[in-house]
């Protein structure tokens, strides 16, 4: 097949509808993320057996047309956060189909928008789910020459490797020992769309383990779905931010056509259609339960995880590295409740320590570990004033001991680490010692400024600084110093700074590492 036409949309829609059929309850066993509901599957089947219905009423003239009928089907029939995200993966290549065919790079391109559109979708996109899978997709095959065939046979081989990865990318998804669900149908779709372009039988052997056996109990909270008619596009923004207030998992997903699916895991129904009220018509409305969050053992360890919430890029990623479920705040932002949530659900296990990286940090983490979204978790938040306490924290954590002993001990830890900094005022100010000037580098401790070298902030000028911030921590004693380097560090700042403090404190072993901070230059921790 050269060029996608009407006859093969409607076999891709009755392939997928096959092949989610089969893999249906497979699906479902091992749905972990992000509530263990065990409905992945028959939402899926759901949503692509509405859009294929719609598509079989209609009589559409070419393959455009037909995209598009099986867009508005999929977003109608939509149901759950994989549903919906479903829909605008069709709705994303129906967009694209209307602009031009269908053949190897078209199909590259069409994809590449329904990247876009699926991920614009949802309030808070996650790694490990099949956003994921569908962004590596895209990225394979942007800019393709190849004919349609091959491009096909590259989409699912490349999304069959990026479903693999997934249990890497989503620590409840290792802890339960089990690849996303929602990303494992998404590949059966495409498998199925490969299926009709090259003629070749769909590979339905991924191995699917079902790990999960949810406990039906009391309802922790609810889904909430409903479609929005008459809805002003340019509220829509408003729309997610106020559910992403009551919640998380949000969605808000249109078909091309002014109805848009909106969705939403929260606590309060009437304020989730009440929401929508505002903006538009609600109908189609459907609330379902919940089920409180069970452990997850499969996957082997203790029932708990480490999560964090910090400023800074650098800083981020080097938690991820220790294996840590981080939520990177943009700087000046605070965090809202659906992020918080979603990087609870995100961790393994029941219970869930979080580290935030500071004053304010902290308080939306209090505020969000009260929350009824969070079920039954226990979470607990260790109070943090800056990073070099949540490093300092995660250095003694020890997922052998008991959790409150972990939990003590990380406290301790934290509120043990003196703290310093070094910032560059922004304009004039009257401190404990003296004036600073716009341009100067102004030294703290725990907060209370102690030394103001005069501008320019050189590497010499903050080197300077930093030595004397740091002799005066020292005085009272400590044995390791933690430096972290903001986003405007000169180069080679650090490597002066480790020089200079090995001359003046041979004893004390000195760690640097690249934070990405912007509110300070450097961040210094004394332990």
């Amino acid at each position: 097949m050269r060029v996608l036409d009407a006859m093969a949309v409607s076999g891709w829609a009755a392939a997928s509808v096959h092949s989610l059929t089969r893999l249906r309850t497979a699906i479902d066993g091992i749905n972990v993320y992000p509530v263990a509901d065990s409905d992945t599957g028959s939402n899926l089947l759901y949503t692509m057996t509405g859009a294929h219905e719609a598509l079989q009423a209609a009589e559409p003239a070419d393959a455009a047309e037909a995209l598009a009928v099986l867009a508005r089907g999929a977003v109608a029939h939509a149901r759950g956060n994989s549903g919906v995200i479903l829909s605008q993966v069709v709705r994303g290549i129906a967009d694209w189909a209307a602009t031009g065919e269908l053949d190897g790079p078209g199909l590259a391109a069409a994809l590449g928008h329904a990247d876009q559109v699926a991920t614009g979708a949802v309030s808070r996109p996650v790694a490990g789910t099949m956003l994921t899978v569908l962004h590596s997709v895209a990225a394979a095959v942007r800019g393709t020459t190849a004919v349609l065939p091959e491009v096909v046979r590259d989409v699912v081989a490349v999304a069959a490797a990026a479903l693999d990865e997934t249990p890497k990318q989503l620590p409840a998804l290792a802890k339960a020992g089990v690849v996303d669900a929602g990303a494992r149908g998404l590949v059966a779709v495409l498998d199925a769309l490969a299926s009709v372009i090259t003629g070749e039988a769909e590979d339905l052997g991924h191995e699917l383990r079902a790990t999960v056996e949810p406990v039906v109990e009391q309802a922790y909270a609810w889904e909430v779905m409903y479609l929005l008619d008459e809805a002003d596009e340019a509220r829509l923004p408003a729309l997610r931010k106020e559910l992403s207030g009551f919640g998380d998992s949000v969605t808000v997903a249109g078909d091309g056509a002014g109805s848009h699916a909106v969705h939403v895991h929260c606590a309060d129904i009437g304020a989730a259609i009440e929401a929508g009220l505002q903006l538009g018509r609600p109908r189609n409305i459907r609330v379902e339960p919940l089920i409180t969050p069970t452990p997850i053992e499969p996957g082997g360890g203790l029932d708990r995880s480490v999560v964090a919430v910090v400023r800074g890029g650098g800083l981020a990623e080097l938690l991820r590295a220790e294996g840590v479920a981080v939520l990177a705040v943009p700087p000046g932002e605070t965090p809202s409740v659906e992020d918080l949530i979603g990087l609870f659900n995100e961790a393994a296990g029941q219970h869930v320590s979080v580290l935030p990286g500071g004053p304010d940090l902290t308080a939306a983490a209090d505020a969000a570990a009260g929350h009824p979204m969070a079920g039954e978790r226990d979470v607990v938040v260790i109070p943090c004033s800056s990073p070099v306490q949540v490093l300092a924290a995660l250095a003694v954590h020890d997922g052998d001991r008991r959790v409150n002993d972990d939990v003590v001990a990380m406290a301790e830890a934290a509120a043990a680490t003196r703290r310093g900094e070094l910032r560059v005022a922004r304009e004039e100010s009257l401190t404990w010692v003296g004036r600073a000037q716009t341009g100067d580098v102004v030294g703290l401790v725990d907060d209370e400024v102690v030394s103001i070298e005069p501008a320019p902030a050189s590497a010499t000028n903050l080197v300077a600084a930093a030595v004397g911030v740091l002799n005066r921590m020292l005085a009272l004693g400590g044995e390791l110093v933690t430096v972290l380097s903001g986003a405007d560090a000169p180069p080679g700042l650090t490597a002066e700074l480790t020089e200079q403090l090995r001359l003046e404190h041979p004893e004390v072993e000195l760690t640097t590492y690249a934070g990405g901070q912007v509110d300070a230059v450097l961040l210094m921790g004394v332990e």
